[in-house]
């Protein structure tokens, strides 16, 4: 747990909360992005709605207790929850890491029980909205952030605003088409980004070479156990020499440049942030982008954006989600 020594000043704080499919985290946030406090739970999510919500709520409570704060000293409460989500009505609708999950009016349950503003956000564009607020996005006024791990997500801040889309949707980078005919990726498509940049669509490339015999240093660092083989096991494997992982991993780093390159045709940021695990390749990942970016974007965008990585690391959900309080009560309080 984060304690802080200072004492903050009343209504300047906000409860921030990232519900995942294993873990959820309250955090009690500064209006500066100092975090005061976090407390951790396990979602336990196959127990149901009913359960993980009493969880979220003794986070809420015991975080609070830990920095002898009372509610009525809090602004207004932020969820970042896994999509997909009807952000409008605070509604978490179907997410596959919560089952049973359906409809659920997340934000007015938590409003109800603690008589706050509730908003609640999918955590892609949560966290888009935290690295603008407090990270790698702070000072400009149009930003796209693109997390890439397991999957590839994201969200959009333009003229200084979270842009939802018109069913508070927008974001699905992932899911933009590459390649028609390409992989299937996971949301039932063929050829989306995720299904040609993720560590899901590394691991894939890898297994497949193994499975045909290819000759790679990727099957002696599994020893031979097709299902251990991951985005990270590649890295090393080309770490270490290895072609064939290399090739992999400069096949996605490729297309993951293709697909923020159109992003920069399509909305002209200043500035694009990436965060997520597969950040951890750490150059390999950045210069490919930046060099796609330069050969396939049009001139004027291309030298007006920058790629800088993200700088919130872990605390990017719990952030996102005071970042989605702050705003929101701000923009009704002007209402």
């Amino acid at each position: 747990m984060n304690v802080a020594k200072e004492q903050p000043s009343n209504k300047d704080l906000f409860l921030g909360i990232d519900l995942g499919g294993t873990k959820i985290i309250a955090g009690l946030v500064e209006r500066s992005g100092r975090i005061l406090a976090k407390e951790y739970r396990e979602t336990q999510a196959a127990q149901g709605p009913a359960s993980v919500f009493d969880r979220l709520i003794e986070a809420t409570t015991t975080v609070l207790a830990s920095q002898s704060i009372d509610l009525s000293e809090v602004n207004a409460i932020g969820v970042a929850a896994a999509g997909p989500i009807d952000a409008a009505s605070g509604t978490v609708t179907a997410p596959p890491n919560l089952p049973g999950w359906h409809d659920v009016p997340l934000a007015r349950l938590i409003q109800n029980r603690v008589s706050l503003p509730t908003y609640l956000e999918n955590d892609a564009a949560a966290a888009a909205l935290a690295e603008f607020t407090f990270g790698a996005g702070r000072g400009c006024q149009h930003m796209i952030y693109v997390t890439a791990s397991t999957g590839i997500g994201g969200g959009f801040v333009l003229n200084g605003r979270l842009y939802q889309g018109a069913a508070g949707a927008a974001g699905e980078i992932g899911h933009m088409t590459l390649l028609p005919n390409g992989p299937l990726c996971g949301c039932g498509n063929r050829g989306c980004l995720e299904a040609l940049a993720s560590g899901t669509a590394i691991a894939r490339d890898a297994r497949e070479r193994v499975s045909r015999g290819v000759p790679t240093l990727i099957a002696e660092l599994v020893n031979g156990d097709l299902t251990k083989i991951s985005a990270k096991v590649v890295a090393q494997a080309a770490d270490e020499g290895d072609i064939e992982a290399q090739e992999i991993l400069q096949e996605a780093m490729e297309y993951l440049g293709v697909g923020v390159a159109n992003l920069v045709n399509l909305f002209n940021p200043e500035i694009i942030v990436i965060g997520g695990g597969l950040t951890n390749m750490g150059e390999r990942l950045f210069d490919t982008v930046r060099r796609v970016i330069d050969r396939r974007a049009f001139p004027i965008s291309a030298h007006t954006v920058e790629v800088r990585p993200a700088q919130l690391g872990s605390d990017v959900g719990l952030l996102g989600a005071a970042a989605v309080a702050m705003t929101s009560a701000q923009q009704d309080s002007s209402v």
